[in-house]
């Protein structure tokens, strides 16, 4: 009110002129404008001067710069600061001072453009904390608006633990550092992790300083890997190994534990700085063996879920943490070499005897094959010397065939007795692997637990007959089948072979017989107990030639007996009648004599 009071009337006012609508002055208008200029600032175009937010919406800012008119710049420029209001102060670019419709043009983003690559490298030599605009997702993290610039916001650069959604970012005004620039290219890094990390370090030196082996600390479960899990222990990381989170065998982590879950963990170790720790679960918890039934021993029957399988055997988990091995060997009779895979597989439920048992050492072997009985047994029973059986090849060495009768019941047939005829050298020849076979028992070796078994005593002993056939200086044709230093071997008639020296196998020309001729052969010898025939195919002709000089030489003692003949005749022809009478005379006188 008293300001009401000072105000006077103009002395030399001229109401008059007022009421007539002439000037209120004897000033110019001119002049009068120019005196109103005066009061403005001076502006020019395309210059960055700064101006204060007189008023804003969702769509437009309206700014004052001290000009006869206000400028209006799109609210999006200013998305980067959301806290804009009223009364702040914000640099501008002034574009055109006025346009078609008289007003002030005016540009926020430009004016950040002209200051930006300025106020980006002042930010990274003092390592000023800056605003920026995330704009968008790009390959690897982030697309940030800073002071107009764009610049790149790595993922690994948003946080100290692992970002699994990046898109709840887009859209955000956050803190950052510029934490690298390229003059050349100017590209602009910049790191929101960074900002957070000097404030964990601290908290990182005070938890840490204060760790002991043994302690138990509640965590977070920050990340899961294959190997195991990392806990954030409130600002510091944990490594939990994926066997030490259970007692029982954990295939992956994401079994026991899930992302994000509060979990209490026990110190079990770290290095001298700290930086690694290694965090236990399941250490929280009694160890499952302590726990195992007291009244179980050796002998007993249990039931389990194959969890490991290895060649060597298979691990059971009979209950959480308590496990046992069956060793391959015991899981079949059978004697065989083979894997552990061809009888149980990962998730097999199976019933097994305890075979030991060591509590201290926490350590349990297993058996299967003790659920049916030894087939060794009673094997005089079921296999008695003499009984006839079908067998499978299992195998094949160079003095025999090993064929398994059933599992855990193997024999041996010796090569000598796969044929009565046949000289067998390998039992490849003769029969194949996994081919059934008929077999007789010949002996049982109980304490080897083998048989020795035979596959020619199924028939009568053919080389009895042939005793009767291949007689001593018999001749049968026979094709040459082999020949070898010491001599050649002959196929013969009924599926027999015998055997003949080089000297023996010389052709009549001097040539020596080859492999697949058909020759003569004449047996010199016959051997029952060994089974060889010895034959020659040069006795043949020899002894044919032998027989021609003997039949020439009774040819001509024949012809010598006609040419004698004759001269008795002769000789009886000259005898006289005197003689005639003196036999007679002799013939008379004995006559006489016997009477």
């Amino acid at each position: 009110m008293e300001n009401l009071k000072e105000i006077k009337p103009l002395e030399e006012f001229n109401w008059e002129a007022y009421e007539s609508g002439e000037a209120l002055s004897p000033v110019s208008k001119e002049d009068q404008e120019k005196a109103y200029d005066n009061t403005l600032n001076k502006v020019n175009e395309r210059e960055v001067v700064e101006g204060t937010v007189i008023s804003m919406n969702k769509r437009e800012v309206v700014v004052n710069i001290g000009y006869k008119s206000d400028g209006i710049i799109p609210m999006s420029e200013f998305r980067y600061n959301p806290d804009l209001k009223p009364g702040d102060k914000v640099e501008v670019y002034i574009e055109n001072q006025e346009d078609k419709k008289g007003q002030l043009v005016l540009s926020h983003r430009k004016a950040r453009l002209s200051l930006a690559w300025d106020r980006v490298n002042q930010a990274l030599e003092t390592q000023e904390v800056i605003k920026g605009f995330i704009k968008c997702r790009t390959k690897g993290g982030m697309i940030v608006d800073v002071f107009g610039i764009e610049a790149f916001l790595p993922g690994s650069q948003i946080d100290v633990k692992p970002i699994r959604d990046y898109d709840v970012f887009v859209n955000k005004t956050m803190e950052f550092k510029v934490v690298k620039i390229n003059q050349e290219f100017r590209n602009v890094v910049v790191s929101h992790k960074a900002l957070i990390e000097a404030e964990l370090e601290a908290q990182k030196k005070e938890i840490v300083s204060k760790l002991e082996k043994g302690e138990v600390l509640e965590g977070t479960v920050k990340n899961i890997t294959s190997y195991g899990v990392f806990v954030d222990l409130g600002g510091v990381d944990g490594l939990i190994h994926i066997t030490d989170l259970s007692w029982g065998r954990v295939s992956d982590p994401k079994e026991v534990v899930e992302l994000d879950q509060k979990i209490n963990v026990v110190i079990l170790d770290f290095d001298d700085e700290k930086r690694r720790i290694a965090l236990g679960l399941k250490q929280l918890t009694p160890h499952p063996w302590d726990a195992l039934n007291q009244d179980l021993k050796v002998g007993d029957h249990v039931k389990g879920k194959v969890v490991v399988m290895a060649d060597y055997g298979a691990f059971v988990e009979i209950a959480p943490g308590v496990e046992g091995l069956i060793h391959v060997s015991e899981m079949s009779w059978s004697q065989h070499l083979r894997s552990a895979q061809d009888f149980l597989n990962v998730g097999d439920e199976v019933e097994a005897v305890i075979l030991t048992l060591d509590r201290d050492e926490r350590k349990m072997s297993l058996g299967i094959k003790q659920l049916k009985a030894d087939p060794w047994e009673n094997i005089e029973e079921r296999y008695p010397i003499g009984s006839q059986h079908k067998a499978k090849v299992r195998n094949f060495t160079n003095f025999g065939v090993f064929v398994e009768i059933e599992e855990g019941v193997d024999g041996l047939i010796h090569i000598s007795d796969l044929s009565w005829t046949k000289k067998v050298k390998h039992p490849s020849e003769f029969t194949q692997i996994g081919a059934e076979i008929d077999v007789v028992v010949l002996e049982i070796d109980k304490e080897n637990r083998r048989l020795s078994l035979g596959h020619k005593q199924l028939e009568d002993n053919p080389w009895d007959t042939f005793a009767n056939v291949f007689t001593e200086g018999a001749i049968f044709e026979g094709t040459v089948t082999d020949i070898f230093d010491k001599g050649a071997v002959i196929a013969l008639p009924h599926g027999v072979e015998g055997f003949v020296t080089p000297k023996q196998l010389v052709k009549q020309n001097g040539s020596q017989a080859q492999v697949g001729e058909t020759l003569p052969f004449k047996v010199i010898e016959f051997n029952k107990d060994t089974r060889r025939i010895f034959l020659s195919h040069s006795r043949v002709y020899e002894d044919q030639a032998r027989e021609e000089r003997n039949e020439q030489r009774r040819n001509q003692r024949r012809n010598n007996k006609r040419e004698e003949t004759p001269a008795i005749q002769n000789q009886a022809a000259s005898t006289t009648l005197g003689d005639i009478d003196a036999l007679a005379a002799l013939k008379e006188k004995l006559s006489k004599g016997g009477k």
